[in-house]
């Protein structure tokens, strides 16, 4: 496949072959532990009160099984053409149009990796105040947690990414974290069944959230990382290998963690929160914190990403000079915004990139014949389609809530797109076949 970019761009030029080193299980490490977090957790007891226990457990399994499969497809999208996501988004939508939606992707991703830090600065503050009694609520120990954390961020992306998975992610990390999981999931499963399997299981919901809201809030969590998967997939060694890790690693830690969200929540306290139900539980505080160390990775997945988005617009700047700036900007942000109120305004701006991977997918994910030239400045067709899809998402959160938003918007502008596919594209695709 030809370039779409000069070579001195990184984030818009195929990885060759040769600098291909990811196999499966480093695609199955990676999503497994970027899988892993607090966040998912909290949004697993979230559901409980919600819908009930049996029901909130199928959503989480479908959600999960579904969400993972799309991240992937994108994934195995990513390695068979050896471009990063902004490298599929310009070769989608055109290479001028293709920075409205790169730029967007850098402000989710700056958003996302401060709340990150918000994260582990009030578990770190959590946990300090329940093993040593130390306060550190006040404006001294927020900064305090808050640079600590930046810093440690700002150390990882001064060194390789690939070395970062291959080494300490596959080799380290992994081990540690599926161990807290696995004893956390003793802990509260015993406390399960002292209280009665069957009674919690047949729990029911207090209706304020349906079946198939349900799923669409599971399968938010995979499809937030749609914008980042194909920047690590490019250095894939094969696409079977790139879909089949991504799509295994990432479903039993998503499926993993919701459930053990849905399980605290169907033990604990009613208005207990989730990181103190933790805490509570035998050896909780070793547990919680390997998992804090583990959301560090969830952090760099953002930034590392965005960095390659940010060089791809500027491509002087080196993708490392750009991970430095965005881990400085994210710590600072941090500190003087009050993140938890921001939630909503993320979430909302990241249901822009259902409909944005929908025509991706539609173009580029059944074979390369989508790929545009590379002096095509935009793609019309794929502009409005992207458009439409926005529109139908929001109408459906708003005029039918009922039916999700997520898989209907997906389906439609897949659909389009592949319906819509330039005739020239066609023509290249026959003539390969």
């Amino acid at each position: 496949m030809t370039s779409i970019s000069s070579p001195t761009n990184q984030a818009l030029s195929p990885v060759p072959a040769a600098n291909r080193v990811f196999g499966w299980s480093e695609h199955a490490s990676l999503w497994f532990s970027l899988g892993v977090g607090l966040l998912v957790m909290q949004i697993g007891a979230y559901l409980v009160p919600a819908i009930g226990t049996r029901q909130a457990l199928a959503a989480v399994i479908a959600g999960s099984i579904i969400g993972s499969g799309l991240l992937a497809w994108v994934a195995r999208t990513g390695c068979v053409s050896g471009l990063s996501s902004a490298g599929l988004i310009h070769s989608t939508y055109g290479s001028v149009f293709a920075r409205l939606p790169v730029l967007l992707n850098i402000v989710q991703l700056l958003g996302w990796t401060t709340f990150e830090l918000v994260i582990m600065r009030d578990g770190t503050s959590a946990i300090l105040r329940q093993a040593f009694g130390l306060n550190l609520q006040g404006a001294a120990g927020l900064v305090i947690t808050t640079v600590f954390w930046g810093a440690i961020l700002m150390a990882l992306l001064a060194g390789s990414m690939i070395t970062l998975v291959r080494r300490f992610v596959s080799r380290v990390g992994l081990p540690l974290v599926v161990a807290s999981l696995l004893w956390l999931s003793w802990q509260f499963v015993g406390l399960a069944q002292s209280q009665g399997l069957s009674t919690i299981w047949n729990r029911p919901g207090d209706g304020s959230m349906g079946l198939f809201s349900a799923l669409d809030l599971v399968i938010a969590m995979p499809v937030s990382w749609l914008p980042l998967v194909a920047d690590y997939a490019r250095h894939g060694r094969s696409g079977r290998g790139a879909l089949g890790g991504t799509w295994l690693g990432y479903a039993i830690a998503n499926i993993w963690c919701y459930g053990l969200g849905v399980l605290v929540a169907s033990v604990s306290a009613p208005g207990i929160d989730l990181v103190a139900a933790l805490l509570l539980a035998q050896g909780g505080l070793v547990a919680l914190g390997l998992i804090l160390i583990d959301e560090l990775d969830n952090a760099y997945g953002d930034l590392y990403s965005g960095s390659v988005s940010a060089h791809s617009i500027k491509p002087r700047w080196s993708i490392r000079r750009w991970g430095m700036l965005l881990a400085v900007a994210s710590t600072a942000l941090a500190l003087v915004l009050p993140m938890h109120s921001l939630e909503p305004f993320l979430l909302l701006l990241s249901s822009v990139f259902v409909p944005l991977y929908g025509v991706i997918l539609g173009r580029l994910g059944m074979g390369r014949a989508g790929f545009m030239p590379q002096s095509q400045k935009i793609s019309v067709s794929a502009a409005l389609i992207w458009l439409a899809g926005i529109v139908l998402y929001h109408g459906l959160a708003k005029w039918a809530p009922g039916m999700g938003s997520a898989l209907p918007t997906l389906a439609f502008t897949f659909a389009l797109a592949i319906l819509t596919r330039p005739r020239a594209a066609l023509l290249r695709e026959t003539a390969a076949a």
